[in-house]
């Protein structure tokens, strides 16, 4: 049906997470230069922004380009082409009239979104600087979960990845020239967040140019055709009834982080007794932490991606046991990525954030350090939302966001209203929340899949070696920075290097040697089962 073949969907995530790693650090090259910028109280801002952004967005894709994904692997398994096409036209006009509501609320109600939902004034003219990404972002989401179905990933990681470098060139060039004007924070972070917008226009023109060329209309309508599509109507309602749950249940995660934007501004004010300016640069800090988090999880968003069509397609044709087993390791390879990572901004959280944000509050050590820890069930979530999302299981994760959602908001509500406690009760609350959310997906995915997933075999092993890992990572920044001092930012920076060195090199001996990851999961890896052979694993 098109011109790109299908992966595998390992070899689809390592695709993804190829792009991942490009966008990650072009995402480092923008945040950071931003948040050095504009200071944290103006952080605060651009962070507000982005949260009620995502609230927005993800009430317009996050559900409907996995629904998508999922119908048109259907569809290519069932060999129905004109089903597929059919589905993308419905699916086009869906995400069109859903992202230009949501894009019309930000534009004409920035001020009132500001005031009354984030208690942040000063964020309305980035919530209009960045309304129209929501309408781009839709109609790219469209197009990407019509070629992920077909198990090409290729143009969502390139997509991606020429999204984030452009939104790094306008968003630093406005960053910077606004401030240098003297025009002032408000204005410069809705230039930064105006680089968003221009980003995603240019991932729209990429991915139209891609489809149009790759998965042309007229190959599909031949006399040979087999299938005949399903109405418009009953194709619209099956979408929704996937989309929609999948929708509410990713919404409460940005709605999550929402409320945690909204709870500490007015709790920090209106209960700890903090001044607005104040509110401001302690929610900043925890803001610039939150941009460490999310780290671990965007290396495993690309393999929930593959894993949703291989899981749908596997249960079409009657696999099961392949569907079980794809959800098993895709679980556990998260579990190997996200465990290292998480223990080691929890280690390390004292150095990293001293050099990558010089100046900031004293707070965000600490605030690092817990949220490295919930990194750590965030990314396995993710991915158990993923399993049940694909197994027809849709609305069980919205259960449980709404249980985690809930424990979130209790939380931050008691612990960040205490002044002893304050900002740092927010991470606190992220870590129980996620924790809960972690349990009852486990047991949804039980009664979900035909075998019980080996929760053993899942955590314990990369479990043991990031524990092993985050020791050495802790004695040699500890030894060091003894010998070698780490009284400045270059000599914490050559410490903070040794210790993340010996960590990956004790991680990498001990995760193979415990069979954390075997030579099978390597022959799912492009290129893996020759490493596999040289390291002699088994």
């Amino acid at each position: 049906m098109a011109k790109t073949k299908g992966q595998n969907y390992m070899y689809g995530a390592a695709i993804l997470t190829a792009g991942v790693v490009i966008m990650k650090i072009l995402g480092f090259i923008y945040k950071v230069p931003i948040g050095n910028i504009i200071g944290d109280d103006g952080y605060s801002m651009f962070l507000a922004t982005y949260n009620i952004y995502n609230v927005f967005l993800t009430l317009a894709t996050a559900g409907l380009p996995i629904a998508l994904s999922r119908m048109i692997s259907e569809a290519n398994a069932e060999g129905r082409p004109m089903q597929a096409k059919r589905t993308f036209s419905v699916a086009w006009w869906t995400f069109f009239v859903v992202g230009l509501v949501c894009t019309l609320i930000m534009f004409c109600f920035p001020q009132q979104l500001a005031d009354s939902v984030l208690h942040n004034p000063d964020a309305a003219p980035s919530i209009r600087a960045m309304a129209p990404a929501v309408l781009l972002v839709c109609l790219v989401s469209a197009y990407r979960g019509y070629c992920q179905g077909f198990g090409n990933m290729i143009p969502t990681t390139v997509g991606q990845v020429l999204e984030v470098l452009v939104k790094v060139i306008v968003g630093l060039i406005l960053a910077y020239a606004i401030m240098k004007a003297g025009k002032g924070k408000p204005l410069a972070s809705a230039g930064a967040i105006f680089g968003v917008t221009a980003g995603s226009l240019a991932a729209l023109v990429y991915m139209f140019v891609y489809k149009r060329k790759n998965y042309r209309d007229e190959e599909l309508e031949t006399p040979d055709t087999p299938d005949t599509p399903d109405s418009t109507g009953k194709i619209l309602r099956r979408f929704l009834h996937i989309g929609i749950p999948i929708a509410l249940g990713s919404s409460v995660l940005s709605l999550l982080n929402l409320v945690d934007s909204s709870l500490c501004m007015d709790r920090l004010q209106s209960a700890a007794g903090f001044a607005y300016q104040d509110a401001k640069t302690l929610y900043g800090v925890y803001g610039k932490a939150q941009t460490l988090f999310n780290l671990p999880a965007a290396f495993i968003t690309p393999l929930t991606i593959s894993v949703v069509p291989a899981i749908a397609s596997a249960i079409v044709r009657g696999e099961n046991d392949s569907a079980t087993q794809i959800s098993e390791d895709s679980m556990r390879v998260s579990a190997v990525l996200a465990m290292p990572m998480g223990v080691g901004l929890a280690v390390l959280s004292y150095p990293i954030m001293k050099v990558i944000y010089p100046g900031s509050h004293s707070a965000g050590p600490v605030l690092l350090a817990i949220m490295g820890i919930a990194s750590i069930f965030v990314c396995v979530v993710l991915m158990e939302n993923a399993v049940l999302q694909a197994s027809g299981k849709e609305k069980l994760p919205m259960y449980s966001m709404l249980a985690g959602g809930v424990v979130k908001i209790a939380v931050n509500w008691f612990l960040v209203a205490d002044p002893r406690i304050n900002i740092y009760g927010a991470p606190i609350g992220t870590l129980v929340s996620y924790a809960v959310m972690f349990i009852m997906n486990f047991v949804f995915m039980c009664f979900a899949l035909d075998k019980n997933p080996r929760l053993s075999r899942i955590l314990i092993r990369p479990g043991v070696s990031s524990l092993l890992m985050g020791a050495a990572a802790w004695g040699v920044y500890g030894l060091s920075a003894r010998f070698v001092g780490a009284d400045s930012r270059l000599t914490m920076l050559l410490c903070m290097a040794l210790a993340m060195a010996a960590a990956v090199i004790v991680y990498f001996v001990s995760v193979i040697a415990l069979r954390g990851i075997t030579r099978e999961d390597m022959k799912l890896i492009p290129g893996g089962e020759k490493v596999a052979k040289i390291l002699h694993m088994r």
